[in-house]
């Protein structure tokens, strides 16, 4: 993914750990657990607090993560991905609160049924990790598999959520 130089960026701290968001002037690109496979380099990104979209990010994000909100609404933009990995992205979006698609149900509902592992690698690369719900997408029969922000963090938001999984770790 490719992301422009002149994006804003602020780090809020969560129950799961530190979060970077980044936006544009227009809406917001991304949001990655700090560490977390595919984040990109924000070194280059204006740091502040200020940006009226990364503050209402961040209110929402908090607002999420104590159950005092099921929905975003923010301005997204997912352009930095592919064709393939938009359409993945997108079709994260109608997955509900609370449930959960196996990543061969996604992969038909975007009219590529062969292409689950293609699927998979699309929702790793999530650049707007709880907004666009990559952690709804468990293997089959339920089971967890990769987050890349971390398995232990894919149960905590599926737990919030009330959502029905089938644990394969103990992570107590």
């Amino acid at each position: 993914m490719k992301f422009s130089d002149s994006l804003f960026c602020t780090t809020v701290p969560s129950p799961l750990g530190l979060i970077v968001l980044a936006a544009t002037d227009q809406a917001l690109v991304g949001l990655w657990f700090d560490g977390q496979r595919h984040q990109p380099d924000a070194s280059r990104w204006q740091q502040t607090s200020a940006h009226p979209l990364l503050a209402l990010a961040s209110t929402q994000l908090s607002d999420y993560l104590t159950g005092r909100r099921s929905q975003f609404e923010l301005p997204l933009s997912l352009a930095g991905g592919s064709a393939f990995e938009q359409a993945v992205w997108h079709a994260l979006q109608d997955i509900p609160w609370g449930g959960t698609c196996s990543y061969s149900a996604l992969a038909a509902a975007i009219g590529r049924p062969k292409a689950a592992r293609a699927v998979g690698a699309a929702v790793g690369r999530n650049p707007l990790s709880i907004i666009v719900p990559c952690h709804r997408v468990l293997g089959n029969g339920g089971a967890l598999t990769g987050y890349a922000g971390g398995l232990p963090r894919k149960v905590a938001l599926l737990q919030l959520e009330g959502a029905a999984f089938a644990p394969s770790h103990n992570f107590g």
